[in-house]
């Protein structure tokens, strides 16, 4: 246990510290960790091989096509078509609301870096057009984006964590849908209330010039192509309750995560590409380039599968089992709690999940927890008190043109309120379910 805690500590200090690259820290922190506990070298970078190619088997495909659908979202305009939509449906009295459900919409199929620079200068149009207090405004949106990103398959981390436990791909969506929902409320637009007097100039430099409305894909092809994965996943899901219906070989077949992914790329090429006169060479180009955008998180990911594999091939997992046992928590808690503390300290929440679930695996299996509520646990925990060693919190912190008191109070603020409002989602969830 002390090996194990001391090369966590290690992790966090090579991250923040001495600012190494996450991926290049989890193989030297796995390498370490192997010696330590007395692993023959030989057996070290086989443990390391199979950790990476077996956490990446899984996912690869789902990540890359997702990383693809949401680019060519961005690139055609169905995002900013979405946002008009919602827009015009909410009104100026209620564009808060508005503002809230496209975050919510977009930041499905979108990355929550490609959704924030894509919607924050939504957000300030709306801000200048209706003179309105930028951060009570845009903190709900950006709020809906983060649940997205902690809660919802196909995102990295809960994707990667799905495939972790052996959970389902459908159900987590569903789960965290429920969820999502009171979160993204209670600490968007109700946590909002009380930061209308900060005072906030956002810059001009983060205004981009939309595209035209004329050479914006239809609303209907927007929200449909957008949504596609949620409504297939979903679909699958609620026929596994019939079981033996004609349909039910298909349905399975469909409801495969990567084939989810697959279909929803297909339709997009078709219905945000080429039917609206775009070269199919293009939007390849658009794919080539989503790619290379998540390369890292990909690479990230695997590294923290060597890590865990690293902990089960020393055996060293059961042990770290048996001594959460004796702290007579909630495996559902622990793990939101394990999350917690290293988002904290490292900032990245999807290294925070992914570490997290290495540790509570070999406790997930002697207990009957379940697996897809114990991803939406550890999303929330890797959610915790976004603050300086966070990316996201300097963004927050210089589009909003915020001092770093201000961003505290709301930008960190509000991921912590998300990281406890989805804790107790999901144990109110599990006393239902």
């Amino acid at each position: 246990m002390l090996i194990v805690a001391a090369c966590i500590v290690i992790l966090v200090l090579l991250i923040v510290w001495v600012k190494v690259n996450p991926f290049l820290a989890f193989l030297v922190v796995s390498l370490l960790a192997g010696g330590l506990l007395g692993m023959p070298l030989g057996k070290m970078t086989q443990s390391v091989q199979k950790g990476v190619g077996d956490t990446l088997g899984s996912l690869i495909i789902i990540i890359a096509l997702g990383a693809m659908l949401g680019k060519l979202v961005a690139e055609s305009g169905a995002a900013q078509k979405i946002a008009s939509v919602m827009m015009q449906l909410f009104g100026a009295r209620y564009i808060q609301w508005g503002l809230v459900c496209t975050g919510f919409i977009i930041g499905i199929p979108l990355f929550y870096g490609v959704g924030f620079v894509l919607m924050v200068p939504l957000i300030f149009s709306v801000v200048y057009q209706y003179r309105l207090p930028a951060v009570a405004i845009g903190l709900p949106m950006l709020a809906s984006l983060s649940v997205a990103h902690g809660f919802l398959p196909p995102h990295p981390s809960p994707a990667a964590l799905v495939a972790q436990f052996h959970g389902d791909m459908g159900l987590t969506l569903v789960y965290g849908l429920i969820i999502a929902v009171p979160t993204i409320i209670l600490a968007g637009p109700v946590y909002a209330l009380t930061l209308k007097r900060i005072n906030s100039q956002p810059l001009v430099t983060f205004q981009t010039a939309p595209i035209p409305e004329s050479e914006l894909p239809s609303g209907l092809s927007s929200f449909l192509t957008s949504l596609l994965p949620v409504l297939l996943l979903t679909l699958t899901t609620v026929s596994h309750f019939f079981p033996g219906n004609a349909f039910e070989e298909v349905l399975t077949f469909v409801g495969d995560p990567a084939i989810v992914m697959l279909i929803s790329v297909a339709v997009a090429t078709v219905t945000l590409g080429l039917s609206r006169g775009k070269p199919m060479k293009a939007v390849m180009s658009t794919y080539e380039t989503a790619v290379k955008d998540i390369a890292m998180i990909v690479l990230i990911i695997g590294g923290a599968g060597a890590l865990k594999q690293i902990l089960t091939d020393s055996g060293v997992s059961n042990e770290i089992a048996g001594q959460l046992q004796r702290l007579q928590m909630p495996p559902l808690f622990l793990g939101w709690l394990i999350a917690a503390i290293i988002r904290v300290c490292i900032g990245s929440a999807t290294v925070a999940g992914l570490t997290a679930a290495g540790i509570i695996a070999p406790l997930m299996a002697q207990q009957t927890t379940n697996p897809n509520l114990m991803v939406l646990s550890i999303g929330a925990g890797s959610l915790m008190f976004s603050h300086v060693n966070d990316p996201g919190f300097w963004m927050f912190k210089e589009y909003f043109n915020l001092s770093v008191k201000d961003t505290i109070r709301s930008w960190s603020m509000m991921e912590t309120l998300v990281a406890f409002v989805g804790l107790m989602g999901v144990l109110i969830l599990n006393q239902i379910i």
